[in-house]
């Protein structure tokens, strides 16, 4: 398959959508994003022909895409135990919501809704002696470059947590957090303001792709059912109350992020990252969406 050509086809395809939606304008920093921005880039399983279109190259906030950094090194120390904490249904509802919370007494309905990753960070301060550091070590072995937190970020998000606030004392009352509040919600402001371009985000997810290898990255090793599994959960639950429409589409495991990224992989073939910052009602961006359904309908690959 000529990636290359496939992703200059699906680009000029996608670029009608240009203009349609909005950026997340309710984090300030990412309000002053320029949203007419597109890049894609496709990392092949086994093979180091990478292909790129666009503004690959261009770093961003990948939001919640960290999220799945955040389980592979949750599930590397707690196993299943971490299934007592947290679920692995999808939501149905907006990834903020506190109403689902509330009904099901504190356990978050699944590891990438704002409730499940505040959950995973406040595993990850409790078991790791320095969890800013070795979180982004581990976030860079993977996508084998520097990559960095944002703080301007960072500090952004948290000066409109409000309703995130109100998610982490929530799980606080129902004793699903047991670290301080503020230092859990710092740690996943941080988390969410990691930024990376479209080709360091296709590499990182590459061993989600390449499942039949052992994974261990910066002392996260993960066995392959392990690796199956986040796929299988990216599959359900990786868009929130989107997921189905995604997985109608396009038919990847992926997750999403409010930056406009979106990440995904084609397990034993490729893994692929795209970008653009205008979102649809459900926070999911509206060229990426686009991109990824025409890809996996030009290249006849998915999961099905």
């Amino acid at each position: 398959m000529d990636y290359q050509k496939v992703l200059e086809k699906i680009y000029e395809g996608a670029l009608p959508l240009m203009g349609v939606g909005k950026q997340a304008d309710y984090i300030p920093a990412l309000a002053e994003v320029n949203p007419d921005q597109f890049g894609i880039c496709i990392v092949p399983v086994g093979d180091d022909a990478v292909a790129q279109v666009g503004e690959a190259q261009t770093r961003f906030s990948v939001q919640s895409i960290t999220k799945v950094f955040m389980l592979a090194m949750c599930l590397s120390m707690e196993g299943d135990n971490l299934w007592t904490r947290m679920g692995k249904e999808p939501s149905g509802t907006s990834f903020n919501s506190l109403v689902q919370l509330e009904y099901e007494h504190g356990k978050p309905r699944n590891p990438f809704i704002n409730a499940g990753a505040l959950v995973m960070a406040d595993v990850l301060i409790s078991r790791l002696s320095n969890p800013e550091k070795e979180f982004i070590s581990f976030v860079r072995e993977m996508s084998g470059s520097f990559v960095d937190y944002d703080h301007e970020v960072a500090r952004s998000e948290e000066r409109q947590a409000y309703l995130n606030t109100a998610i982490a004392n929530l799980l606080k009352h129902h004793g699903n957090i047991r670290n301080h509040i503020s230092d859990v919600l710092h740690f996943y402001f941080l988390c969410c303001s990691v930024e990376m371009n479209c080709c360091e985000l296709a590499q990182a997810f590459r061993p989600f792709a390449d499942h039949r290898r052992p994974f261990s990255f910066a002392g996260v090793e993960l066995t392959v059912s392990q690796v199956k599994r986040i796929n299988a959960i990216m599959q359900t639950c990786g868009f929130y109350d989107e997921a189905g429409d995604f997985s109608y589409l396009v038919g990847l495991p992926g997750k999403s992020g409010v930056g406009g990224g979106i990440a995904a992989v084609n397990p034993g073939t490729y893994s692929v990252a795209v970008w653009s910052p205008r979102l649809n009602a459900k926070g999911n961006s509206v060229m990426g969406l686009k991109a990824l359904e025409l890809l996996t309908t030009e290249t006849a690959e998915s999961i099905f």
